[in-house]
């Protein structure tokens, strides 16, 4: 015990031991949860801190069209899900303490730039959109979170484990986008909370992301651990980018976690271009998005957890299921309530207002579509490490040393399948905004009502797909049924 509190390094880890995690795992376990939920939440927070600051650039003197906001919300869910290759394969190779800390001290560089960026009203597009780039840092640091974590449950924990550290992270988007109205003196909170007066102050929220990530930093160095059983190489870690089911998994996650990234991502956007226009001052005329944007993250992270309680207990596939059905539904009455909205209202205070009577509508439904994506990100998360479990038991003999050695090694392998599925899932939160955006389509209206129908399709397509390929009767995957998964 002492060389792991002074090194940090663990040497014994056996969570499927049940002795061993009674006595000793758990609470190692629920420690390194803590903190890596705190410095994954502070990652999201400056991951999508463009997605609302991005609808008040015009009150700082900033004049860009629909188009440049929604690719400067678009821009950092890019590079977070490239980067969420590399973050995985970092955690084998350096440790997940270190490299927490390291890719805490990384947010430094997105949050300081932000905070000189906005004080400047000659700060060209280009140059913001380098800057938002540089936000992916903080989408990078799921993947190695998520990696981390996985290695310290037992199997029959991990959904509720991962769970909760994905939607402590995920809530960073949702208290970003309720929180940094207030800080930079845009809004209240329904006039429960009055916001910082003297105007609009957008660098205000970057200071306090700073200061937090630095928090982060020294949280991970005093309190997390790196596991020496869960060293392995890059090309090891590589080989399952061969398996089958990381692309058929992939296809899945680009439809709960690429969805609800990307939604949360244009939320405020969407609300700002069809239900609000800016006169007369301060708040405008029609439904305020500083007041409404922050519910559909709110909501997509604390389902989440649900999501993965629900897959342990009634299978990961049966959950993800339900979770497309009500995704396509959803998305199909949000599409219904846009198309009766009365295009660019951004003209026409009346027009705002005509629009905003569809609001409540609009927002139930946004907000099941939301519950969806949280519910389907935690059941397809419990189905990664449960597949790869399943194959190394019905190749092994139970209490045989072969089947040890198989399990770990699927650990391994179901902690690199996360980062890589969790990264081309990420590619949704980059095209969600872009078909929103559309820049061939001239109408924004249209454009959203173009990108609603797609996303419905494809929703209706994984749901099929969950159904063929993991629940229908008698199809089994490499020898594995749908029940067990």
């Amino acid at each position: 015990m002492a060389e792991h509190r002074t090194r940090r390094w663990i040497h014994d880890w056996r969570p499927e031991d049940p002795v061993f995690w009674e006595h000793t795992g758990q609470r190692v376990a629920r420690r390194n949860l803590v903190w890596s939920i705190f410095a994954e939440h502070v990652g999201f927070s400056v991951w999508l801190i463009w997605s609302v600051s991005s609808a008040f650039l015009a009150a700082q003197g900033f004049d860009f069209s629909p188009q440049q906001l929604f690719l400067l919300v678009a821009v950092p869910n890019l590079v977070g899900s490239l980067l969420r290759l590399p973050y995985t394969f970092a955690v084998p190779v350096f440790g997940g303490r270190n490299f927490t800390v390291a890719s805490a001290a990384l947010l430094l560089v997105p949050t300081l730039l932000f905070a000189v960026a906005v004080q400047n009203p000659a700060t060209p597009y280009w140059v913001f959109c380098l800057i938002a780039a540089t936000a992916g840092v903080g989408g990078g640091n799921f993947a190695s979170s998520m990696a981390n974590i996985n290695r310290f449950y037992p199997s029959d924990r991990k959904g509720a484990a991962l769970g909760l550290n994905a939607a402590g992270g995920n809530l960073g988007v949702s208290l970003i986008q309720l929180l940094l109205p207030v800080i930079v003196g845009g809004a209240g909170i329904f006039g429960l909370v009055q916001a910082s007066s003297g105007g609009i102050h957008l660098e205000r929220a970057a200071y306090l992301y700073a200061g937090l990530a630095l928090l982060a930093t020294a949280a991970a160095w005093l309190w997390m651990d790196n596991l020496a059983t869960g060293r392995s190489p890059v090309r090891q870690q590589l080989q399952v980018v061969r398996h089958r089911q990381t692309g058929l998994l992939s296809l899945l996650y680009i439809g709960t976690f690429g969805s609800f990234i990307g939604y949360s991502a244009a939320m405020p956007l969407l609300i700002r271009l069809n239900f609000w226009v800016p006169d007369p001052a301060p708040l405008g005329t029609g439904i305020y998005f500083a007041y409404w944007a922050f519910l559909g993250a709110g909501v997509g992270s604390v389902t989440r957890p649900l999501g993965g309680w629900l897959a342990d207990r009634l299978g990961g596939a049966r959950v993800t299921l339900a979770s497309f059905v009500v995704l396509a539904v959803g998305t199909l009455m949000v599409l219904w309530t846009v198309s009766r909205l009365t295009p660019n209202p951004s003209a026409d205070p009346a027009v705002a207002t005509g629009n905003a009577a569809w609001f409540p509508l609009f927002l139930v439904a946004f907000l099941a579509v939301f519950a969806g994506t949280g519910v389907g990100n935690g059941s397809v998360y419990k189905m990664i490490p449960s597949i790869w479990r399943v194959e190394a038991e019905r190749a092994t003999v139970a209490g045989t040393p072969e089947r040890a050695a198989a399990l770990a090694d699927a650990t391994h392998q179901a902690s690199s399948a996360l980062g890589i599925i969790g990264a081309v899932g990420a590619l949704g939160g980059f095209l969600v905004p872009l078909a929103f955006s559309a820049p061939w389509v001239a109408d924004p209206r249209t454009a959203t009502m173009g990108a609603f129908a797609v996303f419905a399709a494809y929703y209706v397509g994984c749901a099929a797909l969950t159904w063929v390929l993991y629940l229908r009767r008698p199809v089994r995957v490499h020898g594995m049924a749908a029940a067990e998964i």
